[in-house]
């Protein structure tokens, strides 16, 4: 069996979003899982939309994500280079081979042309084809309108009758009649390819031998069959992923700079959980285990459990998922993940090193992500508390006021402010007043805080401090 090859090919025209990752996710799984290779490929033929310094961000990005890149432009293999516009010789190359074949053409029309054209298909309600106008120029015709320097594209001749058919990982058999596709542009005025054409050069040039993509290409699949049938290429195995939407319905964008990855990294999200995350989005495991590793995912993943239906983007449950990660950090990678959100928002400069790290390791079961800290643990940094209608409503029930009463005479009497005593202090107010349970905790807990619920009382009050505390229970 030939030693499977995927690649991850991004267009650099802006910051990698959520739906990028989870496409090269997807690749570098499927190469894992074979014991193949992953090759990234970066396809910058559109300079129209080239932003600075976005190749950089994807290489930090695969950096950042665990995900080692087997052969690419900052890793350079045998099937280099990987950068589309330094390939450009061979994709003229190649067209002009197809032009040779009678498979691809010459085409002079002039922009007004093409847009008229498509006003006709738009007044007919058509889908617009063009309609092969050039295609009938003699070779002489051709030669003398290159050398009086007209600018003209390199078309491809897709055939008139005829079915192309394939057969897709995910969506099964695809057949498209021919006469519904267009005789695609494969070479641009300036000389660069076009995403369609390039990559059908490029992946068969690296070899390539299983090719992630998005379902949106299902249907314009045949046409890079045909040009893999006219080099005489042996094709890749096709495997169209669903999209990754917004819950809205609507698909995640880059130029919405919609859930930018290094959004999420900076608010505190981990990239393991991210990609545990991520993996999910359109693909199961047949266990149904949520939480899986890298490694994990690797040995688990399985083409036939990729999903036909959209993968719903949903930041809850990504931070379900995140939780679970913070939960496993040591107290070291808890304190770098969490300590600038609190720097960045709050005044620290009173605070001692220890009680910022208590703080931070007293909030780690109810943190989802690192800048969830901020608001989790305002009620350290308030001057003054309110409480909402169902705290308030909590509050007015009998004998609540005596609890109170008793616990803020036993609080005043502590003279070593530690946690053993606070716990004393606890236990004399429960034996004095009788409560118990919630209606112990929770009265002390929504005066001192303003919060029905949160982490560990005694810890809570400790941090706090002494003249807080009775400042609030007054």
């Amino acid at each position: 069996m030939k030693k499977v090859r995927t690649r991850f090919a991004p267009s650099p025209t802006g910051y990698m979003h959520v739906g990028n990752l989870r496409s090269a996710l997807f690749a570098y799984l499927i190469a894992r899982h074979y014991g193949g290779e992953f090759i990234l490929r970066i396809e910058d033929t559109d300079r129209s939309r080239y932003v600075e310094g976005a190749v950089e961000f994807i290489y930090d990005i695969f950096n950042k994500f665990g995900l080692k890149i087997d052969e690419g432009p900052n890793n350079e293999g045998k099937c280099g280079p990987y950068i589309q516009s330094e390939r450009l010789p061979l994709y003229k190359k190649y067209a002009e081979e197809l032009v040779k074949m009678g498979k691809a053409y010459y085409c002079f029309c002039s922009e007004e042309r093409l847009e008229k054209l498509r006003k006709e298909a738009e007044e007919n309600k058509v889908p617009f084809l063009y309609d092969k106008h050039c295609l009938k120029l003699s070779k002489e015709e051709v030669e003398a309108k290159i050398k009086a320097g007209i600018p003209y594209v390199i078309r491809q001749n897709i055939p008139d009758e005829g079915i192309t058919e394939y057969d897709d990982l995910v969506y099964g058999h695809i057949a498209i009649e021919n006469r519904l596709l267009e005789d695609q542009i494969l070479i641009k005025s300036d000389n660069y390819p076009t995403y369609n054409y390039a990559n059908v050069i490029d992946d068969h040039l690296m070899g390539i031998t299983h090719v992630t993509r998005g379902n949106e290409y299902l249907s314009s699949t045949p046409k890079y069959l045909l040009l893999y049938e006219a080099f005489g290429w042996e094709s890749p195995v096709y495997i169209h992923m669903p999209h990754v939407i917004k819950t809205d319905g609507t698909k995640i964008s880059k130029r919405n700079k919609d859930d930018n990855l290094i959004d999420l990294l900076n608010d505190g999200y981990l990239p393991e959980a991210i990609i545990n995350y991520l993996a999910f989005l359109g693909w199961s495991p047949e266990d149904n285990e949520e939480i899986l590793s890298l490694d994990e995912l690797i040995k688990k993943f399985d083409i036939k459990r990729i999903s036909k239906s959209s993968g719903a983007y949903d930041v809850m449950k990504l931070r379900w998922v995140n939780s679970h990660y913070i939960k496993k950090l040591d107290d070291d990678k808890l304190i770098e993940l969490v300590r600038p959100h609190l720097e960045n928002t709050y005044d620290l400069s009173n605070k001692s090193d220890e009680w910022i790290k208590d703080l931070i390791l007293l909030y780690r079961d109810h943190l989802s992500y690192g800048k969830e800290i901020i608001e989790v643990s305002s009620l350290f940094f308030k001057e003054e508390i309110s409480l909402d209608q169902e705290c308030r409503e909590f509050m007015q029930q009998e004998g609540i006021d005596e609890t109170l009463k008793i616990f803020k005479d036993e609080i005043s009497k502590i003279e070593e402010w530690n946690l053993e005593n606070i716990n004393i202090a606890i236990n004399n107010t429960k034996e004095k007043s009788g409560a118990k349970g919630k209606m112990l905790y929770m009265p002390i807990r929504i005066k001192v805080t303003g919060q029905m619920h949160g982490p560990e009382l005694p810890n809570t009050l400790y941090l706090l401090g002494k003249d807080i505390v009775l400042k609030r229970l007054n």
